[in-house]
């Protein structure tokens, strides 16, 4: 294997130190009385301005037209996936710490697939090997999250330091609650971005409207929430430098886990997620002072063993698809209408076309 087969697993490897570092820099900015909201504003408005020109003339033959019906869907897509999201992700990483919401992003696979699954996208059989490891995992995953949120257990790291970028016990539940919620926002974004991409299929002006509507949004928001315009004000480099970096990353990244997907695949891309988890773990301790608890370590643990189990039972199911003729369902469908058990199959494949981990998601499963 030469070198270029192992680009892909570098890019990946880059990727979650940039989002590392998006999570470490905010945590440390808004510690410091920067507004989450304000910073969501001026991070889609930044990357906005990134993606809007490159977009622009990279599509100037082949724009899609944007009508009332595709307005709506990026409308709703943008204030599920990207306001809400991201208002609830920092204010729950502010409210716990960068390491919590390293590892609780790691939940957002098993809840695509139980949010799949109530919506009737993905289908489970009893019998099946690769079914139940998506019920286990899936299960693993959140009780690994409330093990995180309600058991914290002695320190294991920074005893000696007083806890400068801690919270006290309630803030730490209500932070782990917003960073669920924006799991399950981030999930309900990536099932809902399928029919939006088959009405919109240019991905990279899809991405600047959703900055766009989302940095509207946003404004909105922190206009009624926060009216005091003194909250605009960015009063350190600290604070200009984490919106900037945070922005410019926002349309970096998307073309770097666009490229890896279309080389490896969205479960490629999905199985680095992990290595977040200890990177943001192990900078936050050594830079930011964060504690680290016994309850954490072991809450993040069974996530990051949720979310293979999870990973393994698709990965099963994409390689059962893929070993599947073509020819062989349409010369069956064509002589013979299908029983209950293989209309069920017939349905779980058309289904699960769209991976767990969309491969048409502009963002792709990051939440950062």
């Amino acid at each position: 294997m030469g070198l270029e087969d192992y680009k892909p697993a570098i890019v990946m490897v880059a990727l979650q130190f940039i989002y590392a570092g998006v999570t470490l820099f905010t945590r440390a900015a808004l510690v410091h009385d920067m507004s989450s909201r304000v910073f969501v504003v001026y991070r889609q408005s930044i990357a906005f301005s990134v993606i809007a020109p490159i977009a622009y003339f990279t599509r100037r033959k082949t724009r899609c037209c944007i009508g009332w019906k595709s307005f709506w869907m990026i409308f709703l897509l943008s204030l599920i996936g990207v306001t809400i999201n991201q208002n609830v992700y920092f204010q729950g990483l502010y409210l716990a710490s960068s390491s919590v919401a390293g590892a609780l992003g790691n939940l957002v696979p098993a809840v695509t697939f139980l949010l799949a699954y109530i919506m009737g996208l993905e289908k489970l059989h009893n019998r099946s090997l690769r079914s139940m490891a998506k019920i286990i995992g899936t299960i693993i995953c959140v009780t690994g999250a409330v093990a995180m949120a309600l058991l914290k257990g002695p320190k294991l790291l920074n005893k000696e330091f007083l806890p400068i970028m801690s919270q006290g016990g309630e803030n730490w539940l209500l932070g782990c609650l917003f960073l669920f919620g924006s799991s399950c926002c981030w999930s309900l974004w990536l099932i809902l971005q399928v029919p939006v991409s088959a009405n919109y299929p240019d991905h990279l002006s899809l991405t600047a409207w959703m900055c766009l509507f989302a940095a509207l949004q946003s404004a909105v928001v922190t206009l009624i929430l926060e009216p005091d315009m003194k909250v605009w004000r960015l009063n350190s480099y600290l604070e200009f430098l984490c919106c900037l970096y945070a922005g410019v990353s926002s349309a970096v990244t998307f073309f770097a886990q666009a490229w890896c997907i279309a080389q490896r695949g969205p479960l490629f891309s999905a199985m680095f997620n992990p290595l977040l988890t200890v990177v943001v773990t192990v900078l936050a301790c050594a830079f930011l002072h964060e504690e680290m608890f016994t309850g954490s370590l072991v809450g993040s643990l069974a996530v990051i063993v949720g979310l293979y189990v999870v990973l393994w039972g698709k990965a099963k199911e994409n390689e059962e698809l893929m070993n599947v003729d073509p020819s062989q369902i349409k010369q069956q469908s064509n002589q013979k209408p299908l029983s209950s058990e293989s209309s069920d199959e017939t349905s779980c494949r058309i289904d699960l076309e769209e991976p767990l981990l969309s491969d048409k998601s502009p963002y792709s499963g990051d939440n950062i």
